[in-house]
């Protein structure tokens, strides 16, 4: 075969990938040798199928403790895919309208999902097997996901993330420190009877504090808050997005946790400790944390009424539970 023979797009590509290599300093026919002599890629191989398969590690012998860790693991995975977005957001050095509102809907249809599917967790395991393995998974608990952490932070200015007492002595002097010292969700991870930090949450902090306050400092000016005050505040697609983004995160998703909580743990007089004590009646439910991260973008009945829709929508009537 002489070059006459070969297409001219073909011989395009090589003279570009020649051109990029020497660029380089490095030699284009190594690697097309390396390219010649390596395997044929398999799907099984790329995502790592086997390796994915193999990391559930039950502490016990009931069968839903498998549905357990992987809803978990996929709940995470979500995670990160919604961090990647948000990183395309918070980086872009040239973020407009449309890329801003493109990815937040992105991120809504993960989110999204995420409630949709909670019903796995919900209705999908049996209560005793529930009650039985959990008590061998003490003191970790799906309040130490610190990807979620991670996209609250990003979300919003870091003084709507404190506990709602603690916010009206916030001002311009009140650092991000002082502020973490009273993150609303700590008040979710005391004993119930003592007021007292869980080892659930010694343990969260121990891992995470540190890189918690930093990205909080790193996104001052690039949370999704700033970001749509300073650029888009006139934009109804980013406004709409961010509400959706907002209800979804802070009503659908806590309130999907609440109803599984109730379902699993509520035992009268007293609820079953199964999460390490933690308080986890008065930390889910929306009403009672309230916690908004665009409260410009809220009417004063709606923050007031924060959750309630959903209870009724639902349940036809506000729960007493919620």
């Amino acid at each position: 075969m002489n070059n006459n023979d070969i297409p001219s797009h073909i011989l395009a590509q090589v003279e570009k990938l020649e051109q990029k290599y020497e660029a380089m300093g490095q030699d284009l026919s190594s690697y097309l040798d390396g390219l010649l002599y390596a395997n044929y890629l398999t799907y099984w191989d790329y995502i790592h199928l086997d390796t994915l398969l193999s990391l559930q590690n039950p502490k016990t012998d009931f069968p839903d403790e498998q549905i357990f860790i992987i809803y978990h693991q996929i709940t995470e995975l979500y995670f990160k895919l919604i961090l990647l977005e948000i990183k395309q957001i918070t980086k872009h050095d040239y973020l407009t309208e449309d890329f801003f509102t493109a990815r937040l809907k992105r991120i809504n249809r993960y989110l999204a999902y995420l409630v949709h599917t909670f019903e796995i967790m919900g209705e999908g395991m049996e209560r005793e097997q529930f009650l039985k393995f959990r008590m061998s998974l003490l003191p970790a608990s799906g309040f130490q996901s610190g990807q979620f952490r991670m996209i609250e932070i990003c979300a919003t200015d870091f003084k709507y993330l404190v506990e709602k007492n603690f916010f009206k002595q916030i001002d311009t002097h009140t650092t991000i420190e002082e502020m973490y010292e009273h993150i609303y969700w700590k008040y979710g991870a005391t004993e119930l009877a003592t007021g007292k930090k869980t080892l659930t949450l010694k343990q969260f902090e121990d891992k995470y504090a540190e890189t918690f306050i930093r990205l909080a400092k790193e996104h001052i000016e690039t949370n999704f808050l700033r970001l749509f005050k300073r650029k888009f505040s006139q934009s109804e697609s980013i406004k709409s997005e961010l509400r959706k983004f907002d209800a979804l995160l802070n009503i659908d998703w806590k309130l999907a946790h609440f109803g599984s909580a109730v379902r699993y743990l509520h035992k009268e007089p007293a609820d079953i400790a199964a999460t390490g004590g933690t308080n986890w009646q008065k930390y889910l439910p929306p009403r009672f944390q309230k916690i908004i991260f665009f409260p410009e973008l809220w009417t004063e009945d709606e923050k007031e009424n924060w959750g309630k829709s959903w209870v009724v929508e639902r349940f036809g009537k506000e729960s007493s539970h919620r």
